[in-house]
């Protein structure tokens, strides 16, 4: 055997692993994804837009002119709207995201059992896991785009540097999407499931949504500071009301860091669960 037959023969065995594990064809899951959800959701995900809507009309508008000015962390003072409406932004993102990659996902890997019949093809585990965390940030990007568009137009973005708020949501939507299709991949029964409202609820309440994190006490403050929302929300905002300076990189190094995990955990749930 020559010297080019041995090297050839070495890499073979690791190729064979990455073809298994992907295809090059994630749009493929997603463009099907797409035209299900387009032709039998198309109401859900409308209702989904409104839902952080109504929070800035009732609570930013109506509720705010009972507050007036509010002060942010870094100490800049903005109209309430103007403080909750980024934070609203980056929770319709997470919104978005985690319930097309969580619901969504549980009805097709229990029910229609259409993982499985993907994974009989060409495609590998990474395929299905980036067509369908892909497919949730698109529900995410679209509500983010919806409610920038009604920011802008309420006068609520107070900085040219609120452009870079639609790739900073698209950001959050990504780390939310990629682990919530892993965490579901756990889930048995719809129960179980209910776990995820239990979790995104009290997030969005505590995250410094509608009140800035220095009314908790130290230790819980600590505690907010490490979830992914507050991060988003802080990101967001910073931008929206243009308070922006390099400490803002640590709220995007922490979204990179979870697309990755969550990514990777995805993608070892599918190979575990169909291929193994």
């Amino acid at each position: 055997m020559t010297a080019t037959d041995q090297r050839t023969a070495a890499s073979a065995p690791r190729q064979r692993p990455m073809r298994a594990l992907y295809a090059g064809n994630a749009r493929s899951v997603m463009q099907r994804g797409w035209s299900a959800t387009r032709s039998t959701n198309w109401l859900v995900i409308v209702s989904g837009f409104f839902e952080p809507i109504f929070y800035l009309l009732s609570l930013g508008i109506g509720f705010g002119g009972l507050v007036g000015d509010i002060t942010t962390s870094s100490g800049q003072t903005v109209p309430y709207a103007a403080f909750i409406a980024p934070a609203l932004l980056a929770t319709a993102a997470m919104n978005g995201a985690v319930y097309d990659s969580t619901w969504n996902v549980f009805f097709k890997m229990h029910f229609a059992k259409l993982y499985e019949g993907m994974l009989a093809t060409s495609l590998g585990p990474l395929d299905v896991a980036l067509g369908e965390i892909l497919l949730a940030l698109l529900r995410g990007a679209l509500y983010a785009l919806g409610f920038m568009l009604v920011m802008q137009a309420l006068g609520l973005n107070l900085s040219w540097w609120a452009l870079l708020a639609l790739p900073a949501v698209l950001l959050i939507a990504f780390g939310f999407a990629s682990f919530g299709m892993g965490v579901t991949s756990y889930m048995k029964t719809f129960q179980q499931m209910d776990w995820i409202n239990f979790i995104l609820l009290p997030m969005f309440l505590l995250s410094a949504t509608f009140y800035p994190i220095t009314v908790y006490p130290e230790p819980v403050q600590v505690i907010i500071k490490a979830l992914p929302l507050w991060h988003g929300v802080e990101l967001v905002r910073g931008l929206t009301t243009g308070q922006v300076d390099p400490g803002m990189l640590w709220h995007v190094l922490y979204f990179a860091v979870m697309v990755v995990l969550g990514l990777v955990l995805t993608t070892r749930r599918l190979r575990a669960l169909f291929l193994d």
